[in-house]
């Protein structure tokens, strides 16, 4: 498998389908692996790219280990210093795109992967759409994510099979999480044998919160579409309205009943979805981005 260098000197590990079409990098979620995209990958037999993010799976944690050595209400104040930043991940992301000498990326995030995906949109020169699901432009005017979930994304810690079902359980819907129970397993045997580091975790939460592109919207333009669950318990679909009313090339659909996890949870749906955006922008060349 295929590692990028940032400048800074941080390596990133990646995946590379080389299937037919455009070329569609997959972004996922804080703590969630490459296999969040699995179903979209197979049923869409793009060209995909798939990187992991600092912390995650094979790629450098680029925390010092001292840093992690320590617990977690310690560790946390030191992160603004060494953790990491929505602008860190974009580089992650940059150097994964020179590694493999790709201009036209179609950007599909999820979550913080969203955010990676906006900040790049801005900043970098090899995006030509974007596809943001579950996610937010971050800053006072967004909604929050729910106290329940933050405290059930960060109830304990350890890496356990009973620690990943209580930080999985509001991103599925109760209703699919009963009645799926061996993908449920299935999923915690692949977080288990990738699980973020407590550190790692921490890291990308920092950064989704720090991060705030809400004055910078208008800016982003890319043909852009945005994915959300009406039921989404992490990222309250509000959000998406604010995305769709601030990205001036921006179309939002919203599945009925939809959890934050609509790449596993609505598979079939999201990937429609983008099968049909990328059929209207597979030939759309990046835009520079321009200049705050």
């Amino acid at each position: 498998m295929p590692w990028a260098q940032t400048d800074a000197g941080v390596a990133i590990h990646y995946e590379r389908d080389e299937g037919e079409g455009p070329t569609v990098v997959f972004l996922q979620e804080m703590g969630y692996g490459r296999w969040l995209w699995r179903w979209q990958r197979e049923a869409l037999a793009v060209d995909a790219v798939a990187p992991d993010w600092r912390g995650t799976g094979r790629s450098d944690v680029a925390i010092p280990r001292p840093v992690r050595a320590l617990p977690s209400l310690l560790r946390g104040p030191l992160l603004s210093r060494f953790g990491y930043t929505v602008e860190d991940l974009a580089d992650d992301l940059e150097a994964v795109l020179a590694a493999e000498s790709i201009r036209n990326a179609h950007l599909v995030g999820l979550g913080l992967g969203g955010m990676v995906a906006m900040k790049y949109a801005l900043e970098g020169s090899r995006a030509a759409s974007l596809t943001l699901c579950g996610t937010t432009h971050g800053g006072s005017d967004a909604v929050a994510v729910p106290e329940g979930a933050a405290e059930a994304l960060f109830a304990r810690a350890g890496s356990d099979r009973a620690t990943i079902r209580e930080r999985m359980r509001p991103a599925f819907t109760e209703r699919f999480t009963n009645r799926n129970p061996h993908l449920i397993d299935r999923i915690v045997e692949w977080r288990l044998e990738g699980e973020v580091g407590e550190a790692a975790r921490q890291a990308q939460w920092r950064a989704m919160e720090d991060f705030d592109a809400s004055d910078r919207l208008e800016e982003i333009r890319l043909p852009t579409l945005v994915l959300h669950g009406s039921a989404d318990r992490v990222v309250p679909v509000e959000n998406s309205w604010l995305l769709e009313a601030g990205i001036p090339d921006a179309r939002l659909e919203t599945r009925r009943g939809g959890s934050h996890l609509l790449p596993v949870e609505n598979a079939d749906w999201t990937a429609a979805r983008i099968r049909a955006f990328l059929a209207e922008h597979a030939d759309g060349e990046p835009e520079s981005p321009l200049v705050a």
